[in-house]
């Protein structure tokens, strides 16, 4: 493998792949030597030649790999020699989805689940390999294995590492200059500018121009409340950190007087309070008076899972009239974004004359076996988080956004993995945390224990032990 290594190495200097003098990288950073491997597309041999190689190291993988997926666009020819020469399908992800048709994000056939590995011909920063990665696996694809041509070892392969993704890579960006160097290709000082050049010069990690998930995840809920510009993140934030819970009990209950019940019970140990008031049988407005006193004296804030999604002024009548005036009560309330943003425009509406502080969740990624989604709807529905005045956060399975002022909720947790007869699913709260989620919803893992107070007081503690293991990662 070194020789065949060393012969890439000079096959690139011979067709003009490997630049030396003073070039700006993708990233922004000046740099005395440049890889371009799109040259190669004119010499079939020497791709062929490189792409097999590269396949190489998929070798030992701990998964069976069944996609392949090349980053837009200089590795899609490389992806597409593996993909026919090892009989593996072929994905590919547009840079942006398609306005018209299917209006796919992720062009193949492909189940959720499937593996995916992707190829890259370069590596800076990592931020490229990222944004594949993320619309992977906003469509239920598993990804955990990139396969670099050079790693230019400015850190992309920690920052890839982070996110979990294995980086295996055929050369470093010294060990070319190494091999030109000792078939003297190249003067010997070139590789000390190069060597010197990388010590003191690392790439920042950019993901469509905002900061990392994996800041994100970083961050305690004090420094991210501090950041936070809606108001109603802001307190909710302050409030976990506080009560050092991070557990949103989902009381989907059908009679009032049990919900208040539960409210009681677990009132000094949640953050949040989750409701489907439209279920509620014996609805009255004693019922919300109740629950607000239980809310001040236990500090936690009211959900109306409502799920807003339709026009503007219909939405906007749903959430201040009607029997149950959600408006005047829920701190927070859901809301998908298949209608746009006239949604949040008509929940701002409703909120005409009042004082209070409220939030809105907006749906992304629901826990349903089957839930539709594709990348665009996801990307469209983080768009929409923009809007700081009332959007407080997301509903969704995975770290699909940056900014640390948002608050992801994941729905679906259960001390087991497992799932129901009408397609839900469940995680545990170690990898819901894991996956993003800074509030998570627990149902039925609480309503239907024997011992509903012991059941609340165990998943508070493993979401917030999870919580604590997550922003203490070095």
């Amino acid at each position: 493998m070194e020789q065949q290594l060393k012969e890439l190495a000079f096959d690139f200097f011979n067709v003009d792949a490997i630049k030396f003098g003073e070039f700006v990288t993708k990233v922004g950073l000046t740099t005395p030597v440049y890889v371009d491997l799109r040259v190669l597309i004119a010499h079939p041999k020497i791709m062929q030649k490189l792409s097999r190689a590269l396949w190489e190291l998929s070798k030992n993988s701990s998964s069976k790999v069944t996609q392949i997926c090349g980053v837009p666009y200089t590795a899609l020819p490389i992806a597409t020699i593996i993909s026919i020469e090892s009989n593996i399908p072929m994905l590919i992800r547009r840079k942006e989805a398609k306005g018209y048709g299917t209006k796919k994000l992720i062009e193949g056939q492909f189940k959720p689940g499937e593996h995916c590995v992707i190829i890259e011909d370069i590596i800076t920063s990592g931020s490229s390999i990222l944004e594949t990665v993320n619309d992977l696996q906003n469509e239920g694809l598993k990804v955990t294995e990139a396969l670099i041509v050079v790693d230019r070892e400015q850190g992309g392969r920690q920052h890839l590492e982070d996110h979990g993704i294995k980086v295996k890579s055929l050369f470093t960006l010294r060990k070319i200059i190494e091999y030109l160097v000792e078939a003297e290709h190249i003067d010997r000082n070139i590789l000390e500018k190069v060597s010197n050049y990388l010590k003191n010069s690392q790439a920042p990690l950019k993901v469509n121009n905002q900061d990392t998930q994996v800041e994100r995840l970083k961050m305690d809920f004090v420094t991210r409340a501090r950041l936070a510009k809606n108001p109603l993140a802001k307190k909710l934030l302050f409030l976990m950190d506080r009560k050092q819970t991070t557990l949103c009990l989902a009381a989907d209950l059908t009679d009032a007087e049990k919900i208040l019940e539960l409210a009681e019970l677990a009132g000094p140990h949640i953050a949040v309070l989750k409701i489907h008031v439209d279920i509620i049988v014996n609805f009255t407005s004693d019922f919300v008076t109740r629950l607000q006193e239980l809310s001040k004296k236990y500090n936690f804030l009211i959900m109306e899972d409502r799920k807003f999604g339709d026009i503007g002024h219909t939405v906007s009548l749903q959430y201040r009239n009607g029997i149950y005036k959600i408006a005047e009560w829920a701190d927070i309330v859901t809301a998908h974004s298949v209608s746009g943003k006239g949604v949040i425009e008509g929940l701002k509406h409703g909120l005409n004359d009042l004082t209070e502080i409220r939030g809105v969740f907006l749906v992304a990624e629901m826990s349903s076996e089957g839930a539709l989604k594709n990348g665009n709807y996801i990307s469209q529905t983080i768009s929409m988080t923009t809007d700081i005045s009332l959007v407080s956060g997301v509903v969704c399975q995975s770290n699909i956004f940056s900014d640390p002022g948002l608050i992801q909720l994941t729905p679906g947790v259960k001390l087991s993995k497992s799932g129901d007869d009408l397609g839900q699913r469940y995680n545990t709260p170690e990898d819901v945390v894991n996956s993003g989620a800074d509030l998570a919803v627990v149902g039925r893992g609480i309503t239907e224990a024997t011992e509903k107070l012991a059941a609340v007081m165990e998943y508070k503690k493993q979401l917030w032990d999870a919580y604590e293991k997550r922003i203490s990662k070095e």
